[in-house]
């Protein structure tokens, strides 16, 4: 879940984690959350009933619309950053470990998501849509947790699949090259 200011790109609160369906009932496993830092490594088991095109969860009087259906989605997904290249040298993250770079994809949307599960810090998150054409992959930020000034600014990255690895290059929100390796999450 993320909720931000559509009209001026203030962040306003983020959650998430795991989730096993069974049947009706959702069990989500906490890895980050804004509001109560507390929650995370917590599990917790609520009915939600689904639809073609939205998501109820009775117990919170939410309903969520769905945005799209997961295309086109070339990168859809979650996807952890397993490396990035600094000063021309590889550097490997482990992504078991509780510090994750994660970022989610459905078809046209995308969120990026920093925390560490043991410490329970959560260090940033930013979102808004996304088109991948030709070997590159466009940003067009909608909300940034740490500079809501960044809402707005459009980002270009070459990208390809090697190996089914996602390699990222471009520039970062404050000018500076990067070239990233994402590996799609696999719980």
């Amino acid at each position: 879940i993320s909720i931000f200011n559509a009209k001026t790109g203030e962040f306003i609160y983020t959650n998430g984690g795991t989730w096993e369906l069974n049947g009706e009932n959702l069990t989500e496993k906490v890895e980050f959350d804004t509001a109560n830092p507390e929650r995370v490594g917590s599990e917790t088991t609520f009915k939600i009933i689904i639809d073609e095109n939205s998501i109820n969860v009775p117990i919170m009087g939410r309903t969520w619309t769905r945005l799209d259906n997961g295309s086109p989605g070339k990168l859809e997904g979650a996807w952890i950053m397993g490396s990035r290249y600094r000063n021309g040298n590889k550097q490997m993250r482990s992504i078991d470990g509780p510090r994750k770079t994660m970022k989610l994809l459905s078809g046209k949307r995308f969120q990026w998501i920093a925390y560490n599960t043991a410490t329970k810090q959560f260090m940033g998150t930013g979102g808004g849509t996304y088109t991948t054409k030709n070997g590159i992959y466009s940003e067009n930020v909608e909300f940034f947790s740490r500079d809501n000034s960044k809402a707005g600014i459009k980002l270009k990255f070459d990208y390809e699949l090697i190996n089914g690895e996602w390699n990222h290059k471009g520039f970062s929100s404050k000018g500076d090259p990067l070239h990233e390796i994402w590996v799609k999450r696999n719980n």
